[in-house]
């Protein structure tokens, strides 16, 4: 049987590619268990310092499997909103790892990513489209709410009105669109998106992951945070990193006016 996600890991980047491409990479329960199971590795793994997110088949995802969920349709109500609880929360874990892990996550997204594909690429650092893809939150369109931390980081990204728009009208726009809203950082040519992504991917395993990690935190903390709570939680990580050796090195070579050798610890 085909594996629903592969891994593959070369120069301290780690390419994960959702492989379903004869349904557009839809999310099934085993693409969802399969994918916790990946992330879950990589984050841990001390020789990845980047992690790349792909489809297969030319397109990043097109949400969930429509055809899983009518299967569920006959299921009494009890059961059904049971079932669909225990699906939605598989994805819990691939979702808080790419925002705990102490290195950076880069969508790299062509065609369709729609419902969680659009989730899973707003929670991911860094989000680089080809300029076939199009984007929809979608969930609307079968009469459900977002899920797989949409509706966080989307008004996050976006603000909340327009993060309204999107989930509540769910209309498809394109990737200009997307790069307008700030819901990805860079648009490429088709042809161009797999170098563009390896190069930034390279740029990130080189630099300082301790750094990276430390930065992701704060980041992330920071809108739940008071001022106060910021600057403290601030000063002690620039402390934690200052005792790192790619401090001492980042010192040594700008005082050397040389470019830094990161070792990412």
């Amino acid at each position: 049987m085909t594996d629903s996600v592969l891994c593959d890991v070369r120069e301290a980047v780690a390419t994960v590619t959702l492989n379903r491409p004869e349904a557009l990479n839809a999310l099934n329960i085993e693409l969802a268990r399969r994918l916790a199971e990946v992330i879950h590795t990589v984050e841990h793994d001390a020789s990845v310092r980047c992690v790349v997110i792909r489809g297969a088949g030319g397109h990043f995802m097109a949400g969930g499997d429509l055809k899983l969920f009518k299967g569920e349709l006959s299921r009494p109500v009890e059961e059904r909103r049971k079932f669909f609880r225990s699906m939605v929360e598989t994805v819990h874990p691939t979702m808080l790892a790419i925002r705990r892990m102490e290195k950076p996550v880069i969508a790299s997204v062509e065609g369709a990513a729609a419902g969680f594909g659009l989730s899973l690429m707003c929670a991911c650092d860094f989000a680089i489209a080809a300029d076939n893809a199009y984007f929809s939150l979608a969930y609307i369109s079968i009469a459900t709410s977002p899920d797989g931390s949409g509706s966080f980081f989307l008004p996050r990204i976006v603000g909340l009105r327009r993060a309204m728009e999107i989930a509540l009208l769910g209309d498809r726009f394109d990737a200009k669109r997307a790069l307008e809203l700030g819901l990805i950082n860079r648009l490429v040519p088709l042809d161009q998106l797999e170098s563009e992504t390896n190069t930034l991917a390279q740029r990130l395993a080189k630099g300082p992951t301790f750094a990276y990690g430390t930065t992701k935190k704060l980041l992330n903390a920071s809108l739940d945070r008071t001022l106060e709570a910021q600057l403290e939680a601030e000063a002690a990580s620039f402390s934690n990193c200052s005792t790192t050796d790619d401090f001492v090195e980042g010192i040594t070579a700008f005082t050397e006016k040389r470019k830094p050798a990161f070792k990412g610890r």
